[in-house]
Order: C-alpha cells, then sequence, then structure tokens
C-alpha cells in the first residue's frame, strides 16, 4: 500500500523512477472476484500472492530508491553539489526520454515530478545547500502524513481510497463496518510511520553528513516502510478471513 517517500531517499526525485509511464500489468495472483463463497458470506476476495508483489516491487524499489541515491553521491563524490544537483535532474529526466524511446506514453505526474526535482536543484544550486534540496521532499512528506491523520476523525480513511485505487476491491466489501474500522487503522499506522520518517530525516539532514543522510536514512525508511506494508497486508489478510467468513445478510 502503499507505497514506496511510504519509503526513499527523496519523494520529488524518486517520484519520477517509481511509476512506469505505462500502466503496469496487475502482479500474477492479483484477482478479486464478486461471488458468495462456500458456506455462505460476503465477498471472496482473492490477495495477490506475496511473492508475486515482491516480485513486481524490486524492479521499481531498485529504479526508484537505490539507484537516484547512488547516482545523487557517485556525483557529489566526483563533482561536488552542483554536480550531484545536475546527476539529480538528468536522472529524472533521462527516464523520461527512455520511455520516449521506448514508445511509452509519459504520465502528466511524472512531468510533475520532474518539474519539482528542476525547481528544487534550482533552489540548492541557489542557496548551495543540500540541505534545501532533501528538505523539501520531507516537508511533503509532513503533509502526507498530517493527511493521513485527519481522516481518521472525520471518518474516511485515506488508506481506503489509496487501496481503492491501487487494487478492483468490491465496493460492496469496502462499506462493511469491519473493513471501514480497518482502514481507520491502517490510516493511523500510517500516519505514525511516515511522522517518524519526517523525524529520522530532520535529525539526520541537520545533524549528519549528506552521505551519512543519504544511506542512513534511506535504509532506516525503507525498513519503516517495510514494517508498515508487513503490517497492513497481515492485517487486511485476516480481515479478509474474517469478512469471507461471516454469513450472509438475510433479506
Amino acid at each position: 500500500m502503499t507505497t514506496s517517500e511510504s519509503m526513499h531517499t527523496d519523494r520529488g526525485a524518486q517520484h519520477s523512477m517509481e511509476r512506469p509511464a505505462t500502466t503496469p500489468a496487475e502482479p500474477a495472483g492479483a484477482t478479486a472476484v464478486v461471488a458468495p463463497p462456500e458456506g455462505g458470506g460476503h465477498h471472496v476476495f482473492e490477495l495477490p500472492r506475496v511473492t508475486a508483489l515482491l516480485m513486481h516491487a524490486l524492479p521499481r524499489f531498485i529504479e526508484g530508491v537505490i539507484a537516484p541515491v547512488a547516482v545523487f553521491y557517485a556525483a557529489l563524490t566526483l563533482l561536488g553539489l552542483n554536480g550531484a544537483l545536475v546527476a539529480a535532474v538528468a536522472w529524472v529526466y533521462g527516464g523520461i526520454a527512455y520511455r520516449y524511446a521506448r514508445g511509452h506514453r509519459v504520465s502528466g505526474m511524472l512531468l510533475l515530478a520532474a518539474v519539482g526535482v528542476t525547481v528544487r536543484a534550482a533552489t540548492a544550486a541557489a542557496t548551495h545547500s543540500a540541505v534545501m534540496y532533501f528538505l523539501q521532499p520531507t516537508l511533503g512528506t509532513l503533509t502526507i502524513s498530517l493527511a493521513f491523520l485527519a481522516s481518521v476523525p472525520l471518518g474516511r480513511p485515506l488508506a481506503m481510497k489509496l487501496a481503492r485505487d491501487m487494487a478492483p476491491i468490491p465496493e460492496a466489501f469496502l462499506k462493511h463496518d469491519r473493513v471501514h474500522r480497518f482502514f481507520l487503522r491502517i490510516s493511523l499506522l500510517w500516519s505514525m510511520v511516515l511522522f517518524a520518517n519526517v523525524g529520522v530525516s530532520l535529525w539526520m539532514l541537520f545533524n549528519e553528513s549528506i552521505s551519512m543522510y543519504l544511506w542512513f536514512r534511506t535504509g532506516i525508511v525503507a525498513g519503516l516502510g517495510a514494517v508498515g506494508v508487513a503490517v497492513s497486508v497481515w492485517g487486511f489478510k485476516r480481515l479478509v478471513r474474517h469478512v469471507n467468513h461471516e454469513p450472509a445478510p438475510t433479506a
């Protein structure tokens, strides 16, 4: 669920490489069947196999998280701050050019991410501060965290909206009271995960070197994201099992 600044070096720079220009095919094993299960119940909803999800996400994780860090760090070491900023921008636009060359559609979101990285790089170059480059996406993560948190007392869990956008989940399943309560808890969980992400990022950004920030912060944030994903998937599997085995409502 989310995914991946669930999880990243810098939200704007990575975002361009996290999402392909074309709509990705669903991973093998991802199915949603709207049919009553044996013995009665509401809906049968089969989750994708965990191995299929991992194989689907791994190339995007490498491309969107590990590679941008390696590119920025290598350029910073060899060329200095300005060279690293140029390399970060080149990485994003190189991804766009690659998609054009392959005949793939380039999404508007990808183009907006490229503009965002360009503005951030220009700001960092003008102030001669790498902190400014990484501070901006961290503040964006704080905003997303607050959005998750605010959706809980409003009774409109943001996690449910994201799940609906990313997976073919039956609407009747989402209207179940137990499902709604689950997504309220998951929204609160991701708010806490992202708050922790922001706290770690800000502390390391202002107290450690950029190289320490790049690698250790990336590892910590990836770990936090992995825990959030693991808890979310485990909880959702448990939820599906309970809901599918409930007796069907009488007419």
